[in-house]
């Protein structure tokens, strides 16, 4: 089971990677525009066009910093680490789910099982620190059975 979380892990690690190369690209391709309309425009559509570059730049900046974020609470997980309650890091299998208490990932797909990667700081990641096997969460109204905590 321990492979399993590395393999979980692993998977988050390429989504904040994706994530910020995306938001990388995002940022290089806002600016090499803002650079080519400088070369083709004048006047006042020149200087809106330049204000929506870089508006683009700002916002993809700032998910940059946001998966920056993201990359820094990944560091802070072991997935080598076992508990019998669920904490950051923790891999619980429930009834109706199994989440991985990690990043906010969405779901994670390993040997065609589902996953959800979840923040610990997310409503479901709070109502799950501390519970161990057989007590029970209810999210949304709906019961969710604690099987197994790794």
């Amino acid at each position: 089971m321990s492979e399993l979380k590395k393999q979980l892990y692993n998977l988050c690690l390429e989504y904040v990677q994706k994530r910020m190369e995306a938001a990388q690209l995002a940022i290089e391709e806002a600016q090499k525009a803002s650079n080519d309309d400088t070369k083709s425009s004048a006047g006042d559509k020149y200087e809106t066009g330049r204000a929506m570059m870089q508006q683009e730049t700002d916002r993809n900046r700032q998910q940059l910093a946001e998966t920056n974020k993201l990359k820094v609470a990944l560091n802070q997980v072991n997935p080598s680490v076992v508990s019998d309650k669920a904490e950051t890091g923790s891999l619980v299998i429930t009834d109706n789910g199994n989440f991985y208490v990690a990043i906010s990932a969405g779901t994670l797909t390993v040997d065609n099982e589902a996953y959800f990667a979840v923040s610990p700081a997310s409503p479901i990641g709070l109502m799950l620190k501390g519970k161990k096997i057989g007590e029970e969460i209810v999210l949304n109204g709906k019961p969710y059975h604690i099987k197994m905590v790794i």
